[in-house]
């Protein structure tokens, strides 16, 4: 009776794929690496399932080619709230706010179906927004939340968001960047994928991972002294983004 909303983000992560090399073994890594870090929070939905494998992702059942269940996000419901507050009341409420630094997004295209090319989706003028509003970088920041609906969305982000060269996130996620330890660790608190995809909060669910790294409060996921971190979110069929650079300090 018509398509459905995985088979719309193959198409994109299918031509990703074709253009970079890319293949479903590295989409599985994507899934491995958000296991690693929600079996840390125990509010993760699939914390309790355990670390997955890259074989485990490659047999689990087909969803729409490239994408196996694992690929998957995980639906549930949930919530999430944000107290935002001018400067001198953020300092009385908290110990350690978390600051806005800078913001952008863009909004490519209204549907999967209008002129373009699939991979023009808006996330890197929506981060270079937000970095030059923060007056930074991509190697400035420490942390990244990264809107993975499928595992194909941190691949095709992390090249978008200028983490990574066109062509090179696949390695990048391979040598264990995004992981617990790893120089660029990437959804903290286990993702869409393994915390859950919580419908339309599920940006507010990155926006709290991230406000809480900075603030030093993210308890069994915390990153060291996470001072830059930031948060990339988006709706529609990945064409309409929003990217937020928090830190430590005004």
């Amino acid at each position: 009776y018509g398509t459905f909303i995985p088979a719309l983000y193959a198409l994109i992560a299918s031509q990703f794929m074709a253009e970079r090399g890319v293949t479903k073994a590295d989409l599985a890594r994507v899934a491995v690496a958000q296991r690693k870090w929600a079996v840390r929070n125990p509010n993760a939905r699939m914390a309790r399932a355990g670390q997955i494998t890259v074989e485990e992702v490659l047999a689990s059942r087909k969803i729409a080619t490239p994408f196996n269940l694992l690929d998957c996000s995980v639906p549930c419901d949930g919530g999430g709230a944000v107290i935002v507050a001018r400067g001198d009341l953020a300092r009385k409420w908290t110990r350690q706010p978390a600051w806005v630094l800078g913001y952008g997004e863009h909004h490519a295209r209204g549907a999967l179906s209008d002129r373009g090319n699939l991979l023009d989706t808006g996330a890197a003028q929506a981060g270079a927004r937000a970095l030059r509003r923060a007056g930074m970088t991509a190697a400035d920041i420490q942390v990244a939340q990264l809107y993975d609906a499928f595992s194909s969305s941190p691949l095709i982000l992390l090249e978008e968001l200028g983490f990574c060269a066109p062509g090179e996130a696949a390695a990048f996620v391979n040598s264990g960047a995004i992981d617990p330890g790893g120089t660029l660790p990437v959804n903290t608190y286990g993702g869409l994928l393994s915390f859950g995809h919580t419908g339309d909060s599920s940006g507010m669910s990155m926006l709290t991972a991230g406000a809480q790294q900075v603030m030093g409060t993210a308890g069994p996921t915390q990153v060291g002294k996470a001072e830059r971190v930031l948060v990339h979110t988006y709706g529609g069929i990945m064409f309409d983004h929003a990217t937020l650079v928090l830190g430590r300090e005004p």
